[in-house]
């Protein structure tokens, strides 16, 4: 006979953390709830509650098999302290700035429960605190009153499973009308805060009363899924693709209730999406390459791919002056940099000095950088100023050091504004340089090339220059290859690779790879190898590129802790975290970044004071990546830096990106990963001088050619990959991986319509 559960509000303290999952929110808590004799466990998905925090809990009584009574979370949320020691923990948890471990101890001990209340009504008694002086005190109680006016707030998200970070989020992302937002239209947090997802956002709506079927809901599921594959890199999804996700994703799926009219479900969806375009959110047009004739956009990148087509159109057929004295100005580059240009270098001088625009692209070791530095020679004789730029700060001083001229990233060059969240620079206040050299092209998404074409004044030259092969850009479209594939912009692609390239394994290796061949070892010189590291002690003098073959994830693991710890840097001199980079697929599995870079935290890094959010820790000179643009900081998506100091009292540390230092707070740590390893997708735009590469089965999702060609491609000295040759062979048999992880079959490459406009364009002039 099985008990009936029984809905409950109860009151406890935790007393211990049994299991918890970062990645999952999932956790098992033991309570000690006043008249139980036994501690009560606690299960669910839930904000972090530390030991020793009172929490209301509003969930499910239910007797499992196995363990017995539980509590099934359903709601959760901290209470103020009752004890000396629980206001302590609260005062010190990052809530309130400035406030660290020794400070709350400090206040406690002169006021004890009373705290709470002086902070709330008597500030001034603040004074009576040792150690606290004037400003520090005028700066906490400015702290406390900004964190007394989010309460309302947090408490209401905590209880639907936002984290106090979140929750400070949201109120900076809507100041004052957080609460207006958050309980009128709560689906607007998963479009326009960071972290926070549409099940959060319905469970807040649900909690408000907003209807299962009610058409805010459908309009917020469509739109959702609208912009999650624009996320994933799709600049249009087929109507009907919307529709199916939209029903999944609000739950309504004909195998999960034999009520369920799917005939219905889909007319109010498409009913919602019809509302969405009315509103402005979303545009749906013909198209014959989509499966039901109909592809839906988020209106801005509607917009974004339609204006660019429009520009480069304008460009591609524009005639600007000839430029004189080209052959003069090529020999004299030969000369100063003792190179003799390849007929297709000069060919690509050649046609930079007399288009407008040109797309100049090929893989490593054809000459590119020799281009670049052979354009900008022409260009700047002919008394033509140049601007150089990059997608990321890594790839600028890449150009800056190759060229030996100033090269910045595209944010600075288009003069970004970080309060409006937009770029200065536009077709009013155009750029000004008579030419632009844009590196890194593969990286370039919709919406910042389109800013960049729109701020090429008229008579500006634009040099595009990338690697097509390699993968495309973290945010949408896939403006190098639409360009390329649209035939309506000069390109010229090199293909001749250098004598003194061709004697580097990585250089062979990558091409044989974009040829979906089997690269080779120099450990062996023909195929993978088995050895213990695969650094062979008689592998050729030079070599550059070894091959590790493992199968079983946890034994890939092992060996690239060993080869990042002692092989590479005890045979190669290099210095662990500042010159190995370990590249993965994905973030999860045992062999994913997150697992390998806590391993190798373990090895390199394991002693010291550190911060701890969640399931990280952060100490002094660990290597770490900004997650996300943060325009205050003028820190971006992709960098990477090294912690320089760590403050445990105020709950804040430093990290050094490039020689800057940057402050991050308690709730700013959401934005920092470990970077011993990152992805694949995350190393774009950078070179190392060392890359080491596991590629196992249990990545297949995101195997495919051009990610094994990117990872390849980011070593500068060494490639080391620990690999299944099962996996490997998968990779080299898969055009592209699918931008939102799924795999399709045949050709997977993003859903854009540039190339098409573009050429459309094209007709119509």
């Amino acid at each position: 006979m099985t008990t009936k559960p029984l809905q409950v509000s109860l009151e406890g303290v935790v007393e211990r953390i049994t299991f918890e999952s970062a990645a999952s929110s999932f956790r098992i808590i033991k309570l000690a709830v006043e008249g139980r004799a036994e501690r009560l466990a606690a299960v669910g998905s839930f904000p972090p509650t530390p030991v020793g925090a009172r929490v209301r809990i509003r969930g499910v009584l239910e007797q499992d098999r196995k363990h017995g009574e539980q509590l099934r979370v359903e709601s959760l949320i901290e209470l103020a302290p009752e004890t000396l020691g629980g206001l302590e923990r609260y005062l010190a948890s990052g809530l309130i700035k400035g406030v660290g471990p020794k400070l709350a101890q400090r206040i406690v001990a002169t006021f004890g429960l009373d705290a709470m209340r002086v902070l709330e009504e008597d500030v001034d008694r603040l004074r009576e605190v040792e150690g606290l002086g004037e400003k520090r005190r005028a700066a906490l109680a400015r702290a406390w009153r900004e964190q007394r006016s989010m309460r309302d707030v947090m408490v209401f998200l905590q209880a639907h499973g936002a984290s106090p970070a979140l929750a400070t989020r949201i109120v900076r992302r809507y100041g004052p009308n957080a609460m207006n937002v958050v309980s009128r239209e709560p689906y607007r947090l998963a479009l326009d805060v960071w972290g926070v997802g549409f099940k959060t956002a319905d469970r807040i709506a649900a909690a408000i009363g907003v209807l299962p079927d009610s058409p805010q809901r459908m309009q917020a599921g469509a739109l959702q899924v609208v912009h999650d594959l624009t996320d994933a890199g799709h600049t249009w999804t087929a109507r009907s693709e919307v529709t199916a996700r939209a029903a999944k994703m609000l739950g309504f799926e004909a195998a999960e209730s034999a009520a369920v009219d799917e005939a219905a479900v889909r007319e109010r969806i498409e009913r919602a999406l019809e509302a969405c375009v009315q509103m402005g959110r979303v545009v749906i047009e013909a198209a014959p390459e989509s499966d039901d004739g109909r592809a839906v956009f988020a209106s801005e990148m509607h917009a974004a791919e339609v204006r660019l087509a429009g520009r480069l159109a304008e460009l591609a057929t524009a005639r600007p002056a000839p430029l004189d004295g080209v052959a003069t100005a090529v020999a004299e580059f030969e000369s100063r940099a003792r190179v003799e240009l390849a007929p297709e270098q000069r060919s690509a001088v050649e046609e930079a000095a007399r288009r407008q625009v040109l797309v100049v692209t090929g893989g490593p070791g054809v000459g590119k950088t020799t281009i670049v530095r052979a354009i900008l020679a022409t260009l700047v004789r002919a008394g033509i100023v140049v601007r150089l730029a990059a997608p990321t700060g890594r790839a600028a001083k890449r150009l800056s050091d190759t060229t030996g001229a100033e090269a910045t990233t595209l944010h600075r060059l288009l003069d970004f504004d970080p309060k409006s969240a937009t770029f200065k620079r536009d077709r009013h206040r155009p750029i000004e340089a008579g030419a632009v050299v844009v590196d890194e092209a593969s990286m370039l998404d919709l919406p910042t090339a389109d800013s960049l074409a729109q701020a090429i004044a008229p008579g500006t030259r634009l040099l595009l220059v990338g690697d097509v092969d390699q993968l495309p850009s973290v945010g949408p479209g896939a403006v190098l290859r639409d360009v390329i594939d649209s035939g309506v912009v000069p390109c010229v692609r090199l293909r001749q690779i250098f004598r003194q390239a061709a004697r580097s394994l990585i250089v062979t290796n990558a091409h044989r790879i974009n040829e979906g061949e089997m690269p080779v070892s120099g450990a062996s010189g023909r195929a993978p190898v088995s050895g213990a590291s695969g650094l062979a002690p008689d592998a050729p003098a030079g070599a550059d590129f070894f091959i590790v073959e493992r199968r079983d994830p946890e034994s890939a693991r092992a060996t690239v802790i060993e080869l990042v710890t002692s092989r590479i840097p005890d045979r190669f001199g290099l210095d662990p975290v500042r010159d190995i980079q370990v590249l993965t697929p994905m973030n999860r599995g045992p062999a994913g970044a997150v697992a390998l870079n806590q391993a190798l935290q373990a090895a390199l890094n394991p002693a010291g004071v550190a911060l701890v959010r969640g399931a990280r820790a952060f100490r002094v000179g660990d290597k770490v990546m900004q997650l996300r643009n943060d325009y205050d900081k003028g820190v971006y998506n992709g960098d990477v830096g090294l912690v320089a100091s760590i403050d445990p009292e105020e709950v804040a540390m430093t990290v050094r990106f490039d020689g800057r230092h940057v402050a991050f707070e308690a709730s700013d740590l959401d934005d920092l990963v470990l970077a011993y390893a990152c992805t694949v997708h995350k190393s774009q735009g950078s070179e190392y001088p060392a890359v080491v590469i596991p590629l196992l089965t249990t990545h297949f999702v995101m195997l495919s050619k051009n990610l094994l060609y990117t990872a390849v491609t980011r070593g500068k000295r060494l490639v080391v990959l620990v690999c299944d040759r099962r996996a490997l062979t998968l990779a080299l048999s898969t055009g592209r991986a699918a931008g939102d992880g799924q795999r399709r079959g045949g050709d997977e490459a993003r859903r854009t319509r540039l190339a098409l406009r573009l050429r459309e364009r094209l007709a119509a002039t």
